[in-house]
Order: C-alpha cells, then sequence, then structure tokens
C-alpha cells in the first residue's frame, strides 16, 4: 500500500463526498498509516543480524546468509554462470569477506555484471557498487612475468559490527573444462544459513557428481526446452571452535565434486570421464612441444658422454636444467593447460611448471631416457585426494623418470634442490603421470621418520647476572631443510638477519653469527646452521639462586586444553625426528640445588626423552622428540593432550643452582 493512498481517503472524506464511519476512525487511518510505514521500512531492510539464529553465531566469525551459484551450460565449453553471496560479518577475523575481487581473462571468462551492496546491522543499505566502480588490475600471483588473467576488486569497510555484505555477478564462459566444486562450509569458523548449487543443461549432457560428509542428493528436473536442472542445497550449519591437529574440514563438511565429460578448449576437444581419459586430453595439448634445438641437443651429449648410469645422465641433465633456465609464471593463452614448447626456453632460459618440465622430458627423451609430466596439487600440505572420481585440483606440473630399479622425482622449477628430492610443496600425494596413451595416477614419495631430522648440538656459558653466550650447530635434513633452504635462497642476507632475530622464543638476544651450508650430494638435502647468540637475562637470579632451563631452543610453546566433546578426528600431519645435546657451564661458586626427573614419554604419537645432569661446571642436557604421523579417532584426543602437555612441562622445567657458603 502506498502511503499517499492513504491521505488521499482522508482528504476525500473530509470533502463530504465519503463519510468515516466508526470502522474509518483516525484511529483506523493512523494505524494503516504506521502500517503502510513498518512495511516500507521492512521492504528496506535486508538481512539484519537480528534474524540470525544464536546458534549460526556461536563460534562463527561470519555467517553465510544466503550464497547462490548457477551455471547455466548451453554447450560443450559454454555456460553463463550466476552467484549471489550474502555474508554478515561478525568480527573482525571475519572481516576479509567484506573484499570481493572476480576473475577475467578477455578470451574465455567475460564479466557481464558486478553489483556490491554494505547493509548495517539492521539491514539498512549504506553503500552500493556496481562493476564500473571497481578497480581492475592484472592477476600477478606473485611468480607469473606475464599473464592474461585479471581480476576487478571492490570493498567495503566497517568495524562496526555486526554488518552485511551482498554480491551479485553473471559471468559468460567460453572454453569451460571443469566445474567448480561445490564446498558451502569452507571453514569451522564460518556458519552457513542457506547455500544453494545448481546446474542448468541440455539433456543429453552429461554431469558427473560425488557428494561427500552428507546424504545430501540433488533435486533433479527436466525442463521445456530439453533442459535438466541439477539442484543441492543446505541450511543450518554451526560453526566450530578451532581444533589443535584438525584434520581437512573438507573431511567433515558437505563437499559436492563435479566433473563434466565431454570437453573444449581453443579447438581441442577430449573428454574427462577417467583418469585416463584427462591424461589423453591433456597429452593431447602438448603434442609435438618437445623439439630441442640443435645446440641443445649437442650440448645434450657432451654432459652425458662417460656416463653409464641412467640416474648418473639424469642428474647431470637436471643441473644442466637448474644452471641455465629459472623459473616464470607465463599464463598466456591456454597457458594453464598447454605448454610453450622446448625449443622457446632453450632459447629464452625461462618457462613456467609445465615449460621446465618439458623442456626436462625432451632433455631426457634426447638421450633416450623416457620422462613423463605429473599434474600434481601443490601446496605446503597435501590435500585428501578422492581416486575413484575423475576431476580437476591440480595446480602445477613436476616430472617424473621411472627407471628400471629406480623412479627419480624431479621439480623443475627449483635450481637448488638435487636430483630426486620433492620438497614437502609436491611429496606424499597423487598426481596424474602422462603417457602417450592417456593417463594414471602415481603417488609421490613420502618422507618419514628416518628422513625428516633435526640434530642441533649447543655449547652455552651463563653468567652471574643470568645473560648467557652461545654457539649453535644443527643439521637439517629432508621436511627440515624446506624453510630453511627457502630462506636463504630467497632473502638477502640482511633479510635472514631479520628472521633470525625473531626466529626464537628467547628474551632479548642478539644474533652475532650465523651461517649456512648446503650439502645436496645425496638425494636427501641437508642444510647446516652456525649460530652464535648472546641472550640477555636468559636465567632468572634471585637472591643466591639461578633459576636456568636447559632447554634452550626446542622447547613446547603452546600447552593444550583437553576436549571431552571433539568431533573430529586427530590429525598428525608430518613425521620427524628432533634430537638436542646442550653443554652449558655454569657461574663459578655455584652447584645444584634442584632439577626435575628425567621424563621417558611413549606413545602411538610419537616417543619423548629427556635427561640431564651436572658435570663439574657443566650441565648435560639431552632431549629426544619422534613425532609419528596418523590419523586417530576423536576418543584419543585426550590422550593426545596429555603426552603433548606432559612434554610441554618438562621443556618449561628449570634447574635451579645455589651459591655456595
Amino acid at each position: 500500500m502506498n502511503c499517499k493512498i492513504v491521505f488521499s481517503l482522508k482528504q476525500y472524506a473530509q470533502s463530504g463526498k465519503f463519510t468515516l464511519k466508526p470502522c474509518h476512525s483516525l484511529r483506523r487511518v493512523l494505524f494503516v498509516i504506521l502500517a503502510c510505514n513498518s512495511f516500507y521500512y521492512a521492504k528496506s531492510q535486508k538481512f539484519p543480524a537480528s534474524a540470525i539464529p544464536d546458534s549460526l553465531k556461536e563460534n562463527a566469525d561470519m555467517v553465510i546468509r544466503l550464497e547462490e551459484k548457477i551455471y547455466e551450460i548451453k554447450s560443450i565449453g559454454e555456460a553463463i554462470i550466476r552467484e549471489r553471496h550474502v555474508f554478515t560479518i561478525l568480527n573482525e577475523k571475519g572481516e576479509h569477506f567484506a573484499d570481493y575481487k572476480t576473475y577475467y581473462n578477455n578470451k574465455s571468462t567475460f564479466i557481464n555484471s558486478v553489483n556490491g551492496y554494505l547493509y548495517d546491522a539492521s539491514g539498512k543499505e549504506l553503500r552500493h557498487f556496481k562493476k564500473k566502480d571497481m578497480e581492475d588490475l592484472p592477476a600477478f600471483d606473485g611468480s607469473s612475468f606475464v599473464s592474461d588473467e585479471r581480476y576487478k576488486k571492490g570493498s567495503f569497510y566497517s568495524h562496526s559490527y555486526p554488518y552485511t555484505v551482498e554480491f551479485e555477478e553473471e559471468d559468460e564462459e567460453h572454453n569451460m573444462i571443469g566445474l567448480s566444486n561445490w564446498f558451502p562450509q569452507s571453514s569451522i569458523k564460518y556458519a552457513v544459513e542457506r547455500s544453494v548449487f545448481r546446474i542448468e543443461a541440455p539433456a543429453d549432457y552429461n554431469i558427473r557428481y560425488k557428494m561427500l560428509n552428507s546424504a545430501i542428493k540433488p533435486i533433479i528436473t527436466v525442463e521445456k526446452g530439453n533442459k535438466k536442472s541439477y539442484s543441492w542445497e543446505v541450511r543450518n550449519l554451526t560453526a566450530y571452535e578451532d581444533m589443535p591437529f584438525g584434520a581437512e574440514f573438507v573431511r567433515y563438511a558437505p563437499y559436492l565434486m563435479l566433473g563434466l565429460s565431454d570437453v573444449a578448449m581453443e579447438g581441442y576437444k577430449g573428454n574427462m570421464n577417467t583418469w585416463n581419459d584427462f591424461g589423453k586430453f591433456y597429452g593431447s595439448m602438448q603434442k609435438g612441444r618437445d623439439i630441442l634445438p640443435e645446440e641443445t641437443k649437442q650440448k645434450v651429449h657432451e654432459l652425458t658422454k662417460g656416463l653409464n648410469e641412467p640416474q648418473a645422465k639424469v642428474a647431470a641433465l637436471y643441473n644442466y636444467l637448474q644452471q641455465n633456465t629459472h623459473y616464470v609464471g607465463i599464463q598466456l593463452g591456454i597457458g594453464g593447460w598447454q605448454t610453450f614448447d622446448a625449443n622457446y626456453v632453450a632459447t629464452k632460459k625461462y618457462g613456467d611448471c609445465k615449460a621446465l618440465s618439458n623442456f626436462m622430458i625432451s632433455l631426457l627423451k634426447e638421450v633416450g631416457i623416457a620422462g613423463h609430466a605429473v599434474v600434481i596439487r601443490g601446496g605446503p600440505e597435501k590435500m585428501d585426494f578422492i581416486t575413484d572420481f575423475t576431476n580437476d585440483p591440480f595446480n602445477h606440473i613436476i616430472c617424473c623418470v621411472p627407471l628400471v630399479k629406480d623412479t627419480i622425482w624431479l621439480e623443475c622449477t627449483s635450481q637448488y634442490l638435487p636430483s630426486g628430492y620433492l620438497s614437502k610443496f609436491t611429496s606424499n600425494r597423487y598426481g596424474l603421470l602422462i603417457e602417450d596413451n592417456g593417463g594414471s595416477l602415481v603417488h609421490t614419495p613420502a618422507y618419514l621418520l628416518a628422513d625428516n631430522l633435526q640434530v642441533r648440538n649447543i655449547s652455552a656459558v651463563v653468567d652471574k647476572e643470568g645473560n648467557l653466550s652461545m654457539e649453535c650447530n644443527t643439521s637439517y635434513k629432508a621436511y627440515c631443510q624446506d624453510k630453511i633452504e627457502s630462506m636463504i635462497h630467497n632473502n638477502s642476507r640482511e633479510d635472514q638477519l631479520n628472521i633470525l632475530k625473531s626466529e626464537f622464543s628467547l628474551p632479548t638476544y642478539e644474533v652475532l653469527f650465523f651461517n649456512y651450508q648446503e650439502d645436496y650430494s645425496k638425494r636427501l638435502p641437508v642444510i647446516h646452521e652456525t649460530l652464535r647468540l648472546n641472550v640477555h637475562n636468559y636465567a632468572q637470579v634471585t637472591g643466591k639462586r639461578i633459576f636456568i632451563n636447559p632447554d634452550i631452543l626446542t622447547r613446547s610453546i603452546k600447552k593444550l586444553n583437553d576436549d571431552k566433546n571433539r568431533r573430529f578426528d586427530v590429525d598428525l600431519k608430518e613425521e620427524y625426528r628432533y634430537i638436542d645435546s646442550i653443554q652449558i657451564t655454569i657461574p663459578e661458586g655455584y652447584e645444584l640445588e634442584s632439577k626435575s626427573t628425567d621424563l621417558s614419554l611413549k606413545s602411538k604419537f610419537g616417543n619423548y626423552l629427556n635427561w640431564t645432569e651436572i658435570k663439574g661446571d657443566k650441565i648435560i642436557y639431552y632431549r629426544l622428540l619422534e613425532q609419528f604421523s596418523g590419523r586417530f579417532p576423536p576418543k584419543d584426543y585426550g590422550d593426545v593432550v596429555e603426552f603433548y602437555n606432559n612434554m610441554y612441562e618438562a621443556d618449561h622445567t628449570s634447574i635451579v643452582l645455589v651459591k655456595r657458603k
């Protein structure tokens, strides 16, 4: 009802042409006016935060009020994509949801429209932007030298919590070879009020899907015009408290995997029903791109002359690759799928992961050794991989060289790693190995307890004021050296010093000297570190006593809280062994008054041992931690807490020295 109509009725009555009966009293008119105003006000309010159930706000940083994504598939490779996202942000940890980014490349993905809205807690609109108002920026990923990819960005700013943002977008896709999986609750700290995912496609277009962690089934309808619709929906998914040692949330929350069958990209056609089909389609784009220039062929034979073992040839050619090329991301055309050819890399001396792996495979082919590209998901933590459903979770390419008695894995974007070693970035996970006749799943090497080793020897002196000076020599092997390797090759000497100044949980300290030596003579890399530090007020001096913790650098840093209601598995992701041998010279005139009892812990999660003794004026301390990997049921979490908290207490127990009388 329009308010102006109400006033017109009143004026009409006053004219004498219409009589207000008791039921048309002024009170009735005022009620209608107020109702009208309330209706108008309600219409102007959208997604008030007060409408969120308390159960969804508990433990949450953000609540997804409504999320809709619709794929309207027109034909093979062609689709219209519409999406809508409404987020109520409850605190500063959810604030990044007020930024909206959307990617395009002017060749296959086109943005038709974008609208963004900001609402206050009551749902009143405060600001609004459109596509034309958004920043347009190159999609620089930190490594790509040149790319077709760009993105538009729009942001809202409001520190008055809660507030709500809404984003709407429509895109056109012209080289679609996959659908984005639906993961309505991507974090334990987000709650979901309602989320909908829908696909509309020609009735004869094959849509493959697999729902994990939920019994949700699609509503499938056949519509007019020979179309079929698939729709999934979830409501009222609650957030959870943070969980130490939690597995990927994708193991527990509803997760819909999607895949296409027939695909097409810039003239290349294929099928992705099986991993073998996937491999055929990917491989079809790389055919004929392994031809080396004559000069490079001659160099290959020169480098391998006199080498009889294939492992030696692989190592020599890998070293040549590392010394003569470097990684640069080049995301042009179908850069995410088709490699630049071997001649390009030989001439330009650079390439992305695909191009460098292809170049390495071409070098090997020249000496009669077969190498294969492996499409893989790279990242510091491996993701669960579903082997019985073909889709595209990949973002990286490495090289695999299967030999008669050995298989050599090569990270071709690294200029430093030894032949055969894969870092934490690509080890211990599935990848798709590409051959001439298709593809097959393979598993990369896992580095276990005996491989990932940190051995530390410390010689230190404590003075009467409690200051400590020390020299520390540490060897890091396999996973344990990954972080150090990255630091020394990606940071200046000054930056390395600044990193070391904040690396240790110590009182105020100075880094007097540091040095690194790399030993890549064997397949598992080792880095040797030498440090000299001065630590002010390391030991506590009170009267005639000195309290000193002999575990200087490798102690536990956090106690765990027990959780009787834990619902999710305990996921210990890595195996490693830490060994510390420490010798501390104490001030003259002091002797041992008390020390903690030596401790030995053995469990299915790991082993821990420490012991201390005094020899003359020296404290001798030894510590061993063996961390096992594995996934354990929630009922074991109490035992996990006990193991780690006992270790924490032991690591933070001081020795008491007393001055002799």
